[in-house]
C-alpha cells in the first residue's frame, strides 16, 4: 500500500500525523487517506500536521488517483477521506472530497466511505456538497470539551460551529451516519463528557 500511495502522489494521515497505530487499521481492512495536501491552514495544538496560510493547490488528479488506489485495494472494505484544513479554498475543499466519493463509489460500489472533515468554516453549501455525494459516513471531530476549545483547536474553530455543521449534514441526508470524536486526557472533567 506504501509504495502505490506514494505513486500516486497521495498521503496518508497516518504517516503525515505520525499515528502509532498504522499497523493496525491497515492490518484491520481500513486505510485513511488523507486529500488535499499536506500542509493545514489552522494551527490547532495538538497536531503534527505542516501549516501555512497559502499551501499549494490541491492537485486536480488527486480525486482519480485516490479512487484508482482505493478501488485496487482488493484486501479493504472502509476508507477514510480526511484532510488537512483549507481554509484559502472557497469551499474549504467539500468539492474535492465529493468528487472523490464520486469516482470510488463508480469504481468499487461497495467500499463504505467515510470522510472526516473540517467544519469547512460553517459553510452550509459546502457540508450540502459533501452530505449528497453518495458517501456513508459523516464525521468531524470536535477534538474536546467546550471549555478547552481556544485552549486545543485554532481560534476559527469552535464548539457550535462543529455541532452545527454535523447538525446540518444530517439534516441534508437523514440517512447519513454522523460522528465525532473527543480526545481525552485534556483537562476535561467527567460532567463535561457526559
Amino acid at each position: 500500500l506504501k509504495a502505490q500511495v506514494r505513486d500516486l502522489n497521495l498521503h496518508t494521515v497516518c504517516e503525515e500525523a505520525q499515528c502509532p497505530n498504522i499497523g493496525e487499521c491497515w492490518n484491520g481492512g481500513t486505510a485513511t487517506l488523507m486529500l488535499l495536501g499536506d500542509t493545514c491552514t489552522r494551527g490547532c495544538r495538538f497536531c503534527a500536521i505542516n501549516t501555512a496560510s497559502t499551501p499549494p493547490p490541491p492537485d486536480a488528479a488527486e480525486p482519480f488517483n485516490t479512487a484508482v488506489a482505493v478501488s485496487g485495494w482488493s484486501e479493504l472494505n472502509y476508507v477514510v477521506l480526511t484532510s488537512v484544513d483549507r481554509d484559502d479554498l472557497a469551499d474549504g475543499g467539500a468539492g474535492h472530497f465529493a468528487l472523490t466519493v464520486k469516482l470510488i463509489k463508480e469504481m468499487r460500489p461497495e467500499m463504505l466511505v467515510e470522510c472526516l472533515v473540517s467544519d469547512f468554516a460553517g459553510n452550509v453549501d459546502a457540508v450540502s456538497k459533501l452530505a449528497n455525494s453518495g458517501l456513508d459516513v459523516y464525521a468531524h471531530n470536535m477534538e474536546t470539551v467546550r471549555r478547552l476549545q481556544p485552549y486545543v483547536r485554532d481560534r476559527r474553530a469552535g464548539y457550535q460551529q462543529s455541532l452545527d455543521v454535523l447538525r446540518e449534514a444530517k439534516r441534508q441526508n437523514p440517512r447519513l451516519i454522523t460522528k465525532t470524536s473527543l480526545m481525552l486526557g485534556l483537562g476535561e472533567r467527567d460532567d463535561e463528557i457526559r
